[in-house]
Protein backbone atom coordinates (compact mmCIF):
# COMPACT_ATOMS: atom_id res chain seq x y z
CA UNK A 1 0.00 0.00 0.00
CA UNK A 2 1.25 3.71 -0.89
CA UNK A 3 1.60 6.53 2.20
CA UNK A 4 0.72 9.13 2.11
CA UNK A 5 2.09 12.23 0.54
CA UNK A 6 3.63 14.73 2.60
CA UNK A 7 0.89 17.32 1.98
CA UNK A 8 -1.81 15.24 3.33
CA UNK A 9 0.34 14.36 6.36
CA UNK A 10 0.75 18.30 7.39
CA UNK A 11 -2.52 18.99 7.50
CA UNK A 12 -4.94 16.07 8.53
CA UNK A 13 -4.97 16.35 12.09
CA UNK A 14 -6.11 19.98 12.29
CA UNK A 15 -8.88 19.20 9.46
CA UNK A 16 -9.95 16.07 11.13
CA UNK A 17 -10.61 17.34 14.48
CA UNK A 18 -12.56 20.84 12.47
CA UNK A 19 -14.76 19.24 9.96
CA UNK A 20 -18.62 17.83 10.51
CA UNK A 21 -19.64 16.69 13.89
CA UNK A 22 -17.45 17.13 16.59
CA UNK A 23 -17.60 14.00 19.13
CA UNK A 24 -15.59 13.24 22.68
CA UNK A 25 -12.57 12.06 22.27
CA UNK A 26 -12.63 10.48 25.78
CA UNK A 27 -11.18 6.79 25.55
CA UNK A 28 -14.11 5.05 27.54
CA UNK A 29 -16.33 3.10 25.49
CA UNK A 30 -20.22 5.54 25.13
CA UNK A 31 -22.72 3.04 24.17
CA UNK A 32 -25.50 5.02 25.24
CA UNK A 33 -24.95 7.83 22.83
CA UNK A 34 -27.75 6.79 19.73
CA UNK A 35 -27.37 9.69 17.59
CA UNK A 36 -30.58 9.09 15.47
CA UNK A 37 -29.04 10.07 11.71
CA UNK A 38 -31.33 9.02 9.25
CA UNK A 39 -29.52 6.45 6.64
CA UNK A 40 -30.27 7.85 2.96
CA UNK A 41 -31.18 4.62 0.83
CA UNK A 42 -30.34 5.18 -2.71
CA UNK A 43 -33.40 4.19 -4.08
CA UNK A 44 -36.78 2.65 -2.75
CA UNK A 45 -35.95 -0.73 -1.51
CA UNK A 46 -38.40 -3.07 -3.36
CA UNK A 47 -39.22 -6.41 -1.23
CA UNK A 48 -37.46 -8.28 -3.70
CA UNK A 49 -34.13 -6.16 -3.40
CA UNK A 50 -31.35 -7.04 -1.15
CA UNK A 51 -29.90 -4.33 1.28
CA UNK A 52 -26.44 -3.18 1.49
CA UNK A 53 -25.50 -0.85 4.47
CA UNK A 54 -22.15 1.28 4.07
CA UNK A 55 -21.61 1.94 7.89
CA UNK A 56 -19.13 4.64 8.84
CA UNK A 57 -18.33 7.94 9.37
CA UNK A 58 -17.45 11.40 7.17
CA UNK A 59 -15.76 9.38 4.25
CA UNK A 60 -19.26 7.10 3.76
CA UNK A 61 -21.10 10.11 4.32
CA UNK A 62 -19.78 12.13 1.71
CA UNK A 63 -18.73 15.18 3.61
CA UNK A 64 -18.70 18.03 1.63
CA UNK A 65 -20.43 16.88 -1.49
CA UNK A 66 -23.42 15.55 -2.26
CA UNK A 67 -25.13 12.06 -1.32
CA UNK A 68 -25.56 10.90 -4.80
CA UNK A 69 -21.37 11.92 -5.43
CA UNK A 70 -20.58 10.00 -2.38
CA UNK A 71 -18.65 6.37 -3.09
CA UNK A 72 -21.64 4.34 -1.47
CA UNK A 73 -23.94 6.00 -4.49
CA UNK A 74 -21.29 5.19 -6.78
CA UNK A 75 -21.36 1.81 -5.86
CA UNK A 76 -25.17 1.55 -6.07
CA UNK A 77 -24.79 2.99 -9.81
CA UNK A 78 -22.34 -0.23 -10.75
CA UNK A 79 -24.77 -2.62 -9.18
CA UNK A 80 -27.39 -1.29 -11.21
CA UNK A 81 -25.91 -1.20 -14.59
CA UNK A 82 -25.30 -5.21 -14.06
CA UNK A 83 -28.86 -5.09 -12.81
CA UNK A 84 -28.29 -6.86 -9.91
CA UNK A 85 -31.02 -7.19 -6.73
CA UNK A 86 -29.10 -4.75 -3.93
CA UNK A 87 -29.70 -1.41 -2.62
CA UNK A 88 -27.56 0.50 -1.26
CA UNK A 89 -27.81 2.08 2.57
CA UNK A 90 -25.79 5.46 3.25
CA UNK A 91 -25.15 5.30 7.13
CA UNK A 92 -22.50 7.51 7.40
CA UNK A 93 -22.22 9.89 10.22
CA UNK A 94 -19.17 12.51 10.27
CA UNK A 95 -17.38 12.46 13.36
CA UNK A 96 -18.27 9.36 14.35
CA UNK A 97 -15.83 7.45 16.24
CA UNK A 98 -15.99 3.20 16.96
CA UNK A 99 -17.48 4.15 19.82
CA UNK A 100 -19.96 6.40 18.84
CA UNK A 101 -20.59 3.79 16.02
CA UNK A 102 -21.06 1.23 18.64
CA UNK A 103 -23.16 3.42 20.56
CA UNK A 104 -26.21 4.07 17.20
CA UNK A 105 -25.45 -0.01 15.73
CA UNK A 106 -28.54 -1.36 17.18
CA UNK A 107 -30.95 2.04 15.66
CA UNK A 108 -29.24 1.24 12.07
CA UNK A 109 -29.96 -2.90 12.68
CA UNK A 110 -33.60 -2.37 13.17
CA UNK A 111 -34.01 -2.58 9.17
CA UNK A 112 -32.67 -5.75 7.73
CA UNK A 113 -29.06 -6.54 6.23
CA UNK A 114 -27.75 -8.40 3.46
CA UNK A 115 -23.82 -7.31 3.26
CA UNK A 116 -22.28 -4.86 6.12
CA UNK A 117 -19.58 -2.99 5.41
CA UNK A 118 -18.02 -1.30 8.22
CA UNK A 119 -15.59 2.12 7.93
CA UNK A 120 -14.79 3.30 11.39
CA UNK A 121 -11.69 3.77 13.23
CA UNK A 122 -9.68 6.58 11.40
CA UNK A 123 -11.10 9.24 13.66
CA UNK A 124 -9.85 7.18 16.90
CA UNK A 125 -6.31 7.13 15.09
CA UNK A 126 -5.99 10.20 14.44
CA UNK A 127 -7.37 11.32 18.47
CA UNK A 128 -4.90 8.79 19.54
CA UNK A 129 -7.76 6.67 21.03
CA UNK A 130 -6.15 3.75 22.87
CA UNK A 131 -5.53 0.75 19.98
CA UNK A 132 -7.12 -2.16 22.31
CA UNK A 133 -10.43 0.17 22.62
CA UNK A 134 -11.04 0.92 18.84
CA UNK A 135 -10.54 -2.45 18.15
CA UNK A 136 -12.91 -3.72 20.86
CA UNK A 137 -15.56 -1.30 19.45
CA UNK A 138 -15.64 -2.65 16.25
CA UNK A 139 -15.49 -5.88 17.19
CA UNK A 140 -18.58 -5.62 19.43
CA UNK A 141 -20.48 -4.02 16.09
CA UNK A 142 -19.64 -6.91 14.22
CA UNK A 143 -20.74 -8.91 16.99
CA UNK A 144 -23.95 -7.08 16.83
CA UNK A 145 -24.50 -7.86 13.15
CA UNK A 146 -23.78 -11.05 13.21
CA UNK A 147 -26.07 -11.77 16.39
CA UNK A 148 -28.90 -10.41 14.84
CA UNK A 149 -28.25 -11.12 11.09
CA UNK A 150 -26.03 -14.39 11.30
CA UNK A 151 -26.37 -14.70 7.62
CA UNK A 152 -24.71 -11.44 6.39
CA UNK A 153 -21.71 -11.17 4.93
CA UNK A 154 -19.10 -8.34 6.44
CA UNK A 155 -17.09 -6.12 4.98
CA UNK A 156 -14.31 -4.52 6.81
CA UNK A 157 -12.59 -0.90 5.02
CA UNK A 158 -9.25 -0.84 6.29
CA UNK A 159 -7.60 2.57 7.11
CA UNK A 160 -3.86 3.97 7.55
CA UNK A 161 -2.62 7.19 9.45
CA UNK A 162 -0.16 9.78 9.39
CA UNK A 163 3.37 9.26 11.12
CA UNK A 164 2.99 11.71 13.35
CA UNK A 165 1.95 9.52 16.14
CA UNK A 166 4.71 7.28 16.03
CA UNK A 167 5.44 4.65 13.99
CA UNK A 168 4.91 1.89 16.32
CA UNK A 169 1.20 3.24 16.65
CA UNK A 170 0.44 3.88 12.97
CA UNK A 171 1.84 0.22 12.14
CA UNK A 172 -0.35 -1.41 14.64
CA UNK A 173 -3.31 0.83 13.64
CA UNK A 174 -3.01 -0.38 10.20
CA UNK A 175 -2.35 -4.26 11.44
CA UNK A 176 -5.60 -3.78 13.29
CA UNK A 177 -8.01 -3.88 10.40
CA UNK A 178 -6.11 -7.16 8.96
CA UNK A 179 -5.71 -8.88 12.53
CA UNK A 180 -9.96 -8.06 12.76
CA UNK A 181 -10.79 -9.22 9.18
CA UNK A 182 -8.78 -12.51 10.15
CA UNK A 183 -10.66 -13.07 13.08
CA UNK A 184 -14.06 -12.79 11.99
CA UNK A 185 -12.86 -14.41 8.61
CA UNK A 186 -15.01 -11.14 6.81
CA UNK A 187 -13.27 -9.62 3.57
CA UNK A 188 -11.21 -6.84 3.77
CA UNK A 189 -10.35 -3.91 1.74
CA UNK A 190 -6.92 -3.28 2.66
CA UNK A 191 -6.88 0.52 2.56
CA UNK A 192 -10.08 2.49 1.23
CA UNK A 193 -8.00 5.30 0.20
CA UNK A 194 -5.61 3.72 -1.71
CA UNK A 195 -5.21 5.94 -4.72
CA UNK A 196 -6.69 9.03 -3.80
CA UNK A 197 -4.65 9.88 0.20
CA UNK A 198 -2.31 12.43 -0.05
CA UNK A 199 -3.04 13.62 -3.49
CA UNK A 200 -4.72 17.17 -3.69
CA UNK A 201 -6.27 16.92 -6.94
CA UNK A 202 -8.34 13.80 -5.27
CA UNK A 203 -9.32 15.76 -2.06
CA UNK A 204 -10.90 19.09 -0.94
CA UNK A 205 -9.26 21.91 0.31
CA UNK A 206 -9.06 20.31 4.11
CA UNK A 207 -6.15 17.97 1.98
CA UNK A 208 -8.54 14.83 3.81
CA UNK A 209 -11.85 14.35 2.61
CA UNK A 210 -11.70 13.08 -1.32
CA UNK A 211 -13.89 15.38 -3.98
CA UNK A 212 -16.19 14.25 -6.49
CA UNK A 213 -13.50 12.82 -8.52
CA UNK A 214 -11.37 10.89 -5.09
CA UNK A 215 -14.65 9.16 -4.32
CA UNK A 216 -14.76 7.85 -7.98
CA UNK A 217 -11.77 6.22 -7.26
CA UNK A 218 -13.13 5.11 -3.83
CA UNK A 219 -15.50 3.38 -5.47
CA UNK A 220 -13.93 1.42 -7.36
CA UNK A 221 -12.10 0.29 -4.45
CA UNK A 222 -14.98 -0.51 -2.93
CA UNK A 223 -15.97 -2.56 -6.25
CA UNK A 224 -13.22 -4.51 -6.49
CA UNK A 225 -13.46 -5.57 -2.91
CA UNK A 226 -17.22 -6.45 -3.05
CA UNK A 227 -18.55 -7.73 -6.57
CA UNK A 228 -17.47 -11.03 -5.86
CA UNK A 229 -19.78 -11.79 -2.69
CA UNK A 230 -22.64 -9.57 -4.62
Amino acid sequence: MKKYQVHFLAIVWIAILSCGQSESSSSRKDTTSKEQVTPHESKPIASNRKRIIFFGNSLTAGYGITPDEAFPALVQEKIDSLQLPYTVVNAGLSGETSSGGLGRIDWILQQPVDIFVLELGSNDGLRGIPLKLTFENLQEILDHVKKKYPTAKLVLAGMQLPPNLGNQYTSQFRTMFQSLSQKNDIVLIPFLLEGVGGNPNLNQGDGLHPNVEGHKIVADNVWEVIKGIL
